[in-house]
């Protein structure tokens, strides 16, 4: 009975750390940091650049994918660079594009997961 409860709650255990990554990628402004991201390693300035946010919504949500375990950085002289830190992450993103291109009506049209205007990234409208 004890191996059960623990079986479950392994369970539920797994399915909350997945909800809470899927959350994490969930804001448009780090997916299109990661997809930046995915060309190699870049300094905030170059982020900013690829991805037109504001270097201070830049630099927050690197804090938020950092302390997630997405992204890595390393000192290069007086920048920090920063990169995925798994090759798994750009494969978790090229999966999720083929698999809009199999349901990209049906997520269009979902009414329960809609864009803000103030959430899409700039430059993906």
């Amino acid at each position: 009975m004890e191996q059960i409860a623990a079986d479950r709650n392994s369970a539920v255990t797994d399915t909350e750390r997945r909800a809470k990554l899927f959350r994490g990628l969930a804001d448009p402004s780090r997916l299109a940091i990661l997809d930046a991201l995915r060309e190699g390693p870049l300094v905030v300035h170059e982020i900013v650049g690829r991805t037109a946010l504001t270097q201070p919504n830049v630099s927050n949500h690197l804090r938020c994918l950092f302390d997630c375990g997405l992204v890595i950085s390393r000192r290069d002289g007086r920048f920090v660079r920063y990169q995925i830190s798994s090759p798994k992450i750009d494969d978790l993103l090229r999966d999720a594009e083929a698999l809009l291109d199999v349901v990209a009506e049906g997520i269009e049209t979902c009414r329960n997961y809609r864009l803000d205007e103030d959430d899409v990234a700039p430059g993906a409208a």
